[in-house]
């Protein structure tokens, strides 16, 4: 079951997507590669953005570097530094989507939400609403800088879990159609993504 934890506050933003960063010991199932995450656009009340995890980044400083050149290392000084001190992860996340007073639009958000907007993880019946739709899978398919044909399938694999069992396989045979029809003339990369998709 999801929890109501925020996945953490944003760093950056800009229509494309958001950096949100959270402390080390936060991470958690909410944090995965492909998980559907959202956050409210400041000034404007009905405007959420929704967006896919597809980077999660933890931050090096000077005292890790010298920590990992060393020899002898006492096991207290390792489990003190890796759940007291402040290691800083970064979360990448790709918009997918915004909801415009409850109704859902598979597109780039008119707006970025604003810096330390809290990132929330969506709920089961959040990722079931917007999934009813294969409409964001181009803007993941099309994206730049993003290992795309995964995090594509991570999406949908996170997304199935939503469903009751008996409307699992559905779910899946439905978008594996709607990938068929978008990469029809690329088959290489149509295979390696419905190779992807299989349990």
């Amino acid at each position: 079951m999801m929890q109501e934890r925020i996945v953490g506050r944003i760093l950056r933003a800009s229509t494309v997507g958001f950096d949100c960063g959270t402390h080390s010991t936060s991470i958690d199932a909410q944090h995965d590669f492909g998980a559907l995450v959202k956050a409210q656009v400041a000034n404007s009340p009905g405007l959420i953005v929704y967006g896919l995890i597809f980077a999660v980044e933890i931050e090096s400083d000077q005292l890790v570097t010298e920590m990992v050149m060393a020899d002898g290392i006492d096991i207290n000084v390792l489990l003190d530094h890796r759940e007291n001190r402040m290691i800083p992860v970064s979360i990448r996340v790709l918009n997918v989507g915004f909801s415009d007073n409850g109704y859902v639009i598979h597109s780039l958000p008119p707006r970025p939400p604003m810096s330390l907007s809290d990132v929330m993880p969506c709920t089961a019946e959040e990722v079931r609403a917007f999934n009813q739709k294969c409409d964001y899978f181009r803007l993941v398919l099309n994206a730049p800088e993003v290992p795309s044909d995964d995090l594509l399938a991570a999406a949908l694999r996170f997304a199935m879990w939503t469903f009751p069992e008996e409307e699992r396989y559905a779910f899946m045979v439905r978008c594996g159609r709607h990938i068929t029809r978008l990469l029809s003339g690329d088959l290489k990369r149509l295979s390696h993504v419905l190779a992807l998709l299989r349990p």
